[in-house]
């Protein structure tokens, strides 16, 4: 029998999550172990219970769900976060994203989004409501890929395994996807990551992503729909 992955709930709103708890159980492939309506009583379960996913409420009584995000990623190996907000503004997905949550989902589209977004992320990758894809595109487009003409010749400074490794971060792939797909470590995917940047000179993953669409790896507009279809 397959084994279900597990879901920790922190919202404080009961009704609210009593639906979410039926609609993921419903679906079968996920099981909900925990539920809390603070941020405290939400971090104590994550480190109990260390879930696959966290469903984070944005708007806690005790702390915001981007802080939150922070404190679990930071006390517990292996937990996605889905943030789950009224808020559609695109500053709350950046700063999110940034925490370090993989998912972003609104209330009002979480019965349609939400067993989606648990696939996505549980699976390493990332998901953002389709209702947002309109502000992320945007913005998206107003980010411009510098043309280099040595671009190509850095990209001839890499071993095999460091293009294999630069394609799949490129692709939207989490570390641990990686590791998996290549048969190695978490720690030599990071050692590989920190080569690549080294070599190709540049200092983030949205930068080594941006190079990678630059030279043809990927095409940068599939990459903006990926992200934000998951």
């Amino acid at each position: 029998m397959k084994t279900k992955k597990t879901v920790l709930l922190i919202d404080d709103h009961p009704v609210l999550r009593a639906g979410i708890k039926t609609t993921i159980e419903d679906e079968g492939s996920f099981e909900v172990v925990g539920e809390a309506g603070t941020a405290s009583q939400g971090l104590m379960l994550a480190q109990k219970l260390c879930p696959d996913v966290a469903i984070v409420d944005l708007t806690l009584p005790d702390k915001n769900g981007i802080q939150l995000t922070k404190d679990i990623i930071n006390s517990v190996q292996n937990t996605n976060i889905m943030i789950l907000s009224v808020h559609s503004k695109i500053d709350y997905v950046i700063k999110s994203v940034k925490a370090g949550a993989k998912g972003y989902v609104i209330k009002e589209s979480a019965s349609e989004c939400i067993i989606k977004c648990l696939k996505h992320i549980s699976q390493g990758r990332q998901f953002i409501d389709h209702s947002l894809s309109d502000q992320l595109c945007e913005l998206m487009n107003g980010i411009e890929i510098p043309v280099n003409d040595t671009d190509s010749d850095r990209y001839g400074t890499l071993t095999g395994r460091e293009q294999e490794v630069l394609r799949l971060f490129a692709e939207g792939h989490q570390p641990k996807i990686i590791a998996e797909k290549l048969c190695i470590s978490l720690k030599t995917v990071a050692t590989h990551k920190n080569n690549i940047m080294k070599k190709i000179g540049v200092n983030t993953v949205t930068d080594m992503i941006k190079y990678a669409a630059n030279i043809g790896i990927i095409d940068f507009d599939q990459w903006k729909e990926g992200l934000v279809l998951g």
